[in-house]
């Protein structure tokens, strides 16, 4: 028995395609024009933003007789380091003490505050109680109310009460970050799944030690952007310790150097002074930048996307 097998038949070439220069979809094209204008706009406000920080550089390293009399976007003799002794040595050192209190002012302030919002968040993303809606609600109202309009309010209550001039009058309203209950909630609902808190439970885990354990470690990088605002809004706060503090012992670096500013007409030394404690004063800000960049960023786009 034969069997009967197909005869291929002739082969054909396969047909080239050929591709033109204009064939390129209009999606994946790069405009030559906008690329230009995107450069031109992003180096116009790096410039805006940098420009002010060299001139201060710059300025720090100078004494008085230079400071007017040379380039002012260029170095003459570098005395940086005699500025920041004498700067130091100033009045005992005033200027270290409110470095200090900035640093209390935004560590514990930012510290405390980021767990209680990061608490408030949970709870508020994860509890099912009646009002829930309506306390989110008002948190959002508090997002959108400047702090500069609650200074006032404030000093009235805190004169009620005898807690003007004190370290609490500026510590205690840090403590309170509407922005960073929103983030918290907002990410403990994406990040934190209801069946790992039931496992929890399940484990015999209080509601606290379930969130310190196991919630705190999958909201780490929304904490930490939290944290990282509020250290920011507390160390550049300026309006609040106007109003409630007198005494120059309490002040932070923000207020100092704006009562030295002040006295600079009768002072002229001081202008040297405020220069370099400028300068100085923004080197925190860029170290907690620095080591906290890797989970502000992850922070943001996680919240976002999710």
């Amino acid at each position: 028995m034969s069997t009967l097998t197909p005869t291929p038949g002739p082969v054909r070439p396969a047909r080239r395609i050929r591709s033109t220069p204009g064939s390129a979809p209009r999606a994946q094209r790069e405009n030559p024009f906008a690329r230009a204008s995107a450069m031109i706009v992003m180096g116009v406000f790096t410039l805006y933003f940098l420009v002010p920080v060299w001139w201060l550089l710059v300025a720090a390293t100078k004494d008085r007789a230079q400071f007017t009399g040379t380039n002012p976007l260029w170095f003459a003799d570098f005395s940086l380091f005699q500025n920041i002794g004498a700067l130091v040595s100033y009045r005992d050192g005033v200027y270290l003490k409110w470095m200090l209190n900035s640093a209390l002012y935004a560590g514990l302030g930012a510290l405390v505050g980021t767990i209680i919002a990061g608490m408030c968040g949970y709870a508020l993303a994860k509890y099912r109680f009646p009002g829930r809606e309506l306390i989110f609600n008002v948190v959002l109202g508090g997002v959108l109310v400047p702090a500069t309009a609650l200074a006032l309010p404030l000093f009235l209550i805190f004169s009620q009460i005898s807690l003007t001039n004190t370290f609490w009058s500026v510590f205690l309203p840090s403590l309170v970050s509407p922005f960073g209950v929103y983030l918290a909630r907002i990410y403990a609902s994406a990040s934190v799944p209801d069946e790992l808190i039931e496992a929890a439970r399940l484990d015999g885990a209080g509601e606290v030690r379930t969130f310190f354990t196991v919630s705190v470690r999958m909201m780490v990088p929304a904490l930490v952007t939290v944290f990282l605002f509020q250290f920011v809004a507390i160390w550049n706060n300026f309006f609040l310790p106007l109003i409630m503090l007198r005494d120059e012992t309490l002040f932070p670096v923000t207020l100092g150097l704006y009562g030295w500013n002040s006295q600079v007409n009768q002072i002229p030394v001081l202008r040297d002074y405020v220069l370099i404690g400028a300068l100085l004063s923004i080197i925190p800000l860029i170290i907690i930048f620095l080591l906290l960049q890797r989970f502000w960023r992850n922070g943001l786009s996680a919240g976002s996307v999710k």
